[in-house]
């Protein structure tokens, strides 16, 4: 096998390994192999020394060193790795009193007295959910993330855990992929704020704080670009498009000191991630500077025989351990062979050394060495009244209102009567939505249904509910009862959707319609004449034309969280305004899919009077619903756009661009103001806007405020396809507004 040459970097890569990360020609000498491993790990990329872990790695045995690399599920595998002082971590197993127990095996009974990390996929919610991730991207407040995180860490934490799976910064144009709901939508800027919020959140400036958590950047990278949106799918990605669209948030949370950091199922241009030198090794740990650990996904490693890469778990594991994957989650490879490939020179001591350097590194300023146990008097296993309140008020930020013909909303509170139908008037752990913590498990508290919330908010009214159908059947039988309890109220509020189960991991659908018969139930009602509401929840974006043209108000909910209910009741009768905007574009088909705002023009942009341009014959052309997209039950006017200066010096220059935000309705509410650029002309072809600044702001009727924004040469600028950050003179156009298709423009010239 050829050695392939040094990883420093530069300009922040090392072209030879670049190619051969993309699964490119050596410059000199052929096919690169796929399993030739990197050289050892540059002195930029190698995590600070501390002397607990230096003593640590001086004393350890080869078998506990690799045992460090090694994370299991279940406690009976816990306990076999423990008895030969073998195990780093346990993962997915909850309850203080069996993870003392667990501890005290590592620190009283090893040799070396090292303890264990526990980790858990604690999401957006321990105990306490909150609206799932790509609903708090609509909130465009990364306050409502920070919040999440900050609940969640106290509640984790002090049940004994140390280390959660999140936050999920996957970037994504593909509604149909499941995880979706993980993460923050199609924007890399918005991605990058609420994964930096997120990170703080969860470690705060200390981790090993009683109430803190190390927190895990995932998936590293490009996952969000499956093909076809089905789960741990490929995906072929230029290097500038890897590093303009799907890095920015994980760059961007490693300087805000995220723990840990995921690999990703997917190959990348050829090359799985967990065999991926290039972005682990050189772009993570070397250009980015990384200093924690990278963890498998579950059986990646493994994973890597599957794909192609490996003819066998030695070749896994000597394909993994030097592109920069440090601690192997569910499989064995590590341990099994680490011995074996050591001997035979296809890993190193350097890199194995580096490796639990990290590990113990993160171990270490957890406190876990003075604090190994958690006091199980302390442990949280229900939701606080103060949790529940932050719940709700996070939910409520994040629904956007798509419609509101009449107006329908918001209901009086005096209302005499209303009628709820649908599927998921009456869920409870549907509102909480995929990877919903400890909040669907038994004893736990469920959500508040719609129905309740209604009921609370409307004491005086009589409220009814009919399901009409179940959410994936075909039985339309119920639609009569519907009908009928339609034309009894004053208004219906009808409750359609998904499951939690049909968005997540594993959770592609080949269509984002309204499941089963649901559309056909609002038809129903539609028919009665009498006014309703549509409230949707969901995990992705959904193709609901339908609604468009025939509800007279729609509310996207997504799912919310366990005040689900007292937060839909909240913003239908209006004491909470809703301010959310779309943190993904809605399409009109799925045949549109991929569908998004920040797009290339392509050389014959649509034209509706001209054939031979970028459109469907038989569909609009743009989104349903477009990115920023979202309606208030007040009016907002955006004017006034100025421009410190008409130039910005391509070295240290900065310029600040204002505009005054003015409620010209009749009650208060939120508007987000947003700035967007676009290079008309550069040597990699730009979007035609790209999000560079938001601000949610609350103004109560006839207010007005000015926002301010500063650009410097970092927002104007991009990565070219030898993965160069390039600042390229010439005119950079503005448009601020309250979406993405905001009109109020105006343009300073770079040079």
């Amino acid at each position: 096998m050829e050695q392939p040459e040094s990883h420093a970097a530069t300009d922040g890569v090392n072209r030879r390994s670049l190619l051969a990360g993309v699964g490119g020609l050596l410059a000199a000498g052929g096919a690169a192999s796929a399993l030739a491993p990197p050289a050892a790990a540059d002195p930029a990329a190698r995590p600070e020394r501390n002397p607990r872990v230096e003593d640590l790695l001086g004393r350890m045995t080869l078998a506990e060193k690799l045992g460090q690399l090694q994370l299991v599920g279940t406690e009976d595998l816990a306990r076999t790795a423990l008895a030969t002082g073998q195990l780093g971590g346990v993962f997915s197993v909850v309850g203080a009193a069996k993870l003392n127990a667990l501890q005290k095996i590592a620190v009283e009974r090893t040799r070396l007295r090292i303890p264990l990390i526990f980790g858990l996929d604690v999401i957006h919610g321990y105990t306490t959910n909150f609206p799932i991730p790509l609903a708090q991207g609509a909130s465009f407040d990364p306050g409502v993330p920070a919040a999440d995180a900050t609940v969640s860490a106290k509640e984790a934490r002090r049940s004994g855990i140390h280390w959660t799976y999140a936050p999920m910064m996957d970037v994504t144009h593909e509604p149909r992929w499941g995880r979706i709901a993980e993460g923050n939508g199609e924007d890399p800027y918005l991605a990058s704020r609420m994964a930096v919020a997120k990170v703080r959140g969860y470690q705060g400036d200390d981790y090993s704080s009683p109430d803190r958590l190390a927190a895990c950047a995932k998936h590293f990278v490009a996952y969000g670009g499956a093909e076809g949106g089905r789960d741990y799918n490929t995906v072929d990605v230029s290097l500038q498009r890897l590093h303009n669209l799907y890095l920015p948030p994980f760059k961007a949370s490693v300087e805000a000191g995220v723990a840990t950091v995921m690999a990703s199922f997917n190959t990348i241009s050829g090359v799985p991630a967990h065999g991926n030198g290039y972005v682990l090794h050189d772009v993570l740990k070397g250009a980015y500077g990384f200093r924690g650990f990278v963890v498998s996904d579950y059986t990646g490693i493994e994973e890597l025989i599957n794909h192609g890469l490996a003819g066998d778990g030695a070749d896994a594991a000597a394909a993994a351990l030097p592109a920069g994957v440090d601690m192997e989650m569910v499989s064995t490879n590590y341990v099994t062979h680490g011995q074996q490939l050591l001997a035979q020179r296809r890993i190193t001591r350097d890199q194995l050394d580096d490796a639990v350097r990290r590990i113990l590194l993160v171990k270490v300023k957890l406190g876990l060495f003075e604090r190994p146990y958690v006091d199980e008097a302390g442990e949280v296993k229900a939701p606080s009244p103060a949790a529940l309140a932050a719940s709700r008020q996070a939910a409520g930020r994040c629904m956007v209102l798509l419609k509101n013909d009449g107006p329908v909303l918001p209901l009086a509170k005096s209302v005499g009567s209303v009628a709820v139908v649908g599927p998921l008037g009456t869920a409870t752990y549907d509102l909480n939505g995929t990877w919903a913590g400890l909040g669907t498990g038994a004893g736990t508290t469920p959500p508040v249904t719609v129905v309740d919330g209604i009921k609370a908010a409307a004491p005086g009214a009589n409220v009814t509910y009919t399901a009409g159908c179940t959410v994936d059947g075909t039985d339309t039988s119920g639609f009569a009862a519907a009908q009928q309890a339609a034309r009894a109220a004053d208004v219906t509020v009808v409750v359609v959707g998904e499951t939690a189960a049909m968005s997540g991991e594993a959770a592609a659908r080949s269509t984002i319609d309204l499941p089963g018969v649901q559309q056909q139930l609002v038809a129903a009602i539609k028919e009665t004449g009498k006014p309703f509401v549509v409230v949707l929840v969901n995990g992705r974006p959904l193709t609901i034309p339908y609604l468009h043209d025939n509800a007279p108000a729609i509310l996207e909910a997504w799912a919310p969280g366990v005040q689900g209910g007292h937060a839909v009741a909240d913003v239908l009768f209006g004491t909470v305004n809703p301010g959310g905007k779309l943190p993904v574009s809605f399409p009109r088909a799925v045949g549109q899919i991929p569908i998004y705002y920040n797009h290339e023009n392509t050389g014959r942009p649509a034209d509706p009077n001209n054939k031979y341009t970028s459109k469907y014959l038989d569909l609009e052309t743009g989104p349903l619903y477009e990115f920023g997209f979202g309606l208030s039950y007040t009016t907002f006017r955006v004017d006034g756009l100025r421009l410190s200066s008409t130039r910005l010096p391509i070295r240290g220059g900065r310029v600040q661009v204002s505009a005054t935000v003015t409620n010209t309705g009749t009650r208060a509410g939120d508007e987000v103001v947003q700035l967007y650029l676009r290079d008309p002309v550069a040597s990699i072809v730009q979007p035609v806007r790209r999000l560079r600044g938001f601000e949610r702001v609350t103004l109560n009727a006839g207010a007005s405020r000015t926002v301010s924004f500063t650009l410097t040469p970092d927002d104007v600028g991009f990565y070219d396809n030898a993965a160069k950050f390039r600042v390229e003179p010439g005119k950079i156009e503005v448009y601020v507004g309250t979406s993405s298709a905001a009109t109020l423009t105006a343009s300073f010239t770079v040079g």
